[in-house]
């Protein structure tokens, strides 16, 4: 008999249920390591190009700790030094939400109950949680390795590269498994494991910017760098991650054993009774998204600081003619003299745009997770309707955005000005700039209420689908592959750079706020006729 008994069925609905997911991670994980080879091949195509490359990379603390390691002029080292920072934390990450999703997020629903009542082992959920999370990053590292061996790299690296990539998603899925079993909510062990996941990647970073390379052995990011594919392939660390893997599946056992189902082992903080000025849909929705919003607020707020911290360096490193530099400024679709440094500081703008144009498509899939758990249809019984609740909830969205987009203006704008602009001038026009992408990100979000007011079932792939699409055509991610200047495709495309003192044009801005206003009508429309609660 077996000791998990039910295992394989429970793993089974779990791969039917990530049919919609996994095969993007996975697909996104190969395609970035070959879009990375594109393109050392294709701008340092010579081995001079190379070593100016590496110059750069050595002379510059923040651009060596991006990929982290000892680089080397060989395009097979430099492509996983590129990418492997990346594909690490996406290994990672869809581990981390898979195990998650699969059990904590089962327990909230009710469902982890209804399928205990049947001839099911206690421990057969996390069991299969932890089956199918291995198993993307499994896949994502096996057809990581295979592509690169196609390709022509050599295959001792190829594999040791596609392991580093799978171990980091194990190590992540343990840590998942052992945060869904301390807390009693999937938001609350989601955030552990994202903080557990960023700490992680921060000390790789710092170690590998600072040159204290114990911060970079104390993180589990770090470990997978370690391993150094295409170099002295160190083997021995897969076996600290699998060893810390198998360590944090014991101990999540072992927490499963002394808990209740559908709680955690730490306590529940209680809530306060609710107070008349709390029983809006406005102030509910703000209840419910300010805990996130401030997490989001300083993010962008640390990122904006950072980027305008590296002014100074890029400012030098812009004003030494050469041919990386060429290269570099081609890329990020810089003007040559003066405005490369402006064009530098709209690029990073839009990083943080494309990144922010996230939170509206989050927080309308939190509408859907409100309407799945029954908390909406309860509220339904009161004089707040759905139509009340949904626009609730996007006002206070439609705000946060606008928020997080003004604190990357003023983050950015503030160092940038102090350090090598000035603050009388500089101040307004960061801020003018991170402004002027608002509507852009309003209309990603927009998509994904229609999405949700239409075809709810199928609004959480929609979504995701539209933001990736939106950021892989854009103007950041688009040169990877050529395409300069992004995809008319995408909203971002439409709003221009002020940076360059081009005279500022209403009606792209009037045109995406329209679109935004007619997508967001129609989705309430659509989720003020169907039936609720599908």
């Amino acid at each position: 008999m077996s000791a998990f008994p039910g295992t394989g069925i429970l793993a089974r609905l779990a791969l039917r249920r990530e049919r919609g997911i996994a095969p993007w991670w996975i697909l996104l994980i190969v395609a970035m390591a070959l879009v990375m080879v594109n393109y050392i091949n294709t701008n340092m195509a010579t081995y001079e190009l190379k070593l100016g490359y590496l110059d750069v990379i050595n002379g510059n603390a923040f651009l060596h700790a991006l990929g982290g390691g000892v680089v080397e002029p060989r395009v097979e080292v430099l492509a996983t030094w590129r990418s492997g920072g990346f594909l690490y934390v996406a290994s990672a990450f869809a581990a981390l939400m898979s195990v998650i999703r699969h059990t904590r997020r089962e327990e909230d629903a009710g469902r982890s109950e209804l399928v205990l009542s049947c001839t099911v082992g206690r421990d057969a959920p996390l069991t299969a949680a932890l089956l199918v999370a291995g198993g993307i990053s499994l896949i994502g590292g096996i057809l990581t390795a295979v592509v690169l061996i196609g390709i022509g790299f050599e295959v001792t690296g190829s594999l040791a590269y596609g392991a580093a990539i799978t171990v980091a998603g194990w190590v992540f899925g343990g840590i998942g498994a052992v945060a869904a079993q301390l807390v009693r909510s999937a938001h609350t062990a989601t955030t552990i494991g994202l903080t557990t996941l960023a700490v992680a990647y921060v000390l790789r970073f710092a170690g590998d910017a600072s040159g204290q390379s114990w911060m970079t052995w104390l993180s589990p990011v770090g470990w997978s760098h370690l391993v150094r594919p295409y170099q002295d392939e160190r083997w021995w660390m897969l076996g600290v991650s699998v060893l810390v893997a198998v360590i944090l599946y014991a101990v999540a056992y072992r927490l499963l054993g002394r808990r209740d189902l559908g709680s955690g082992l730490f306590p529940e903080r209680l809530g306060r009774e609710s107070a008349p000025e709390l029983r809006g849909p406005i102030s509910l929705a703000w209840r419910l998204h300010r805990g996130l919003l401030a997490k989001w607020v300083v993010g962008v707020a640390a990122f904006a600081a950072v980027g305008g911290a590296l002014s100074p360096l890029t400012r030098d490193l812009l004003s030494r003619p050469s041919i990386v530099v060429d290269n570099i400024t081609h890329f990020l679709g810089m003007p040559a003299g003066a405005g490369m440094l402006s064009a530098y500081v709209w690029y990073l703008i839009l990083i943080l745009a494309y990144a922010v144009a996230l939170y509206p498509v989050l927080m309308t899939l939190r509408l859907r997770a409100e309407e799945t758990s029954g908390r909406a249809e309860t509220l339904q019984s009161t004089p707040m309707t759905r139509l009340r609740w949904a626009a609730g909830h996007l006002v206070v969205t439609g705000l946060g955005t606008a928020v997080l987009m003004a604190v990357a203006g003023l983050a950015f704008g503030l160092v940038y000005s102090l350090l090598v602009g000035d603050l009388a001038t500089d101040l307004p026009t960061f801020l003018a700039g991170a402004l002027s992408t608002i509507p852009a990100a309003w209309c990603v979000g927009a998509v994904s209420v229609l999405a949700y007011g239409v075809l709810p079932r199928a609004s959480v792939a929609i979504s995701w689908l539209a933001w990736i699409l939106t950021a892989a055509l854009g103007q950041v991610a688009g040169p990877l592959y050529g395409l300069w200047g992004g995809s008319p495709a995408e909203p971002f495309h439409y709003v221009a750079n002020p940076m360059t003192g081009t005279p500022f044009n209403p009606l792209p801005t009037l045109a995406l706020t329209a679109l935004t206003a007619l997508l967001a009508t129609g989705g309430l429309l659509a989720l003020r006729r169907r039936d609720f609660g599908l």
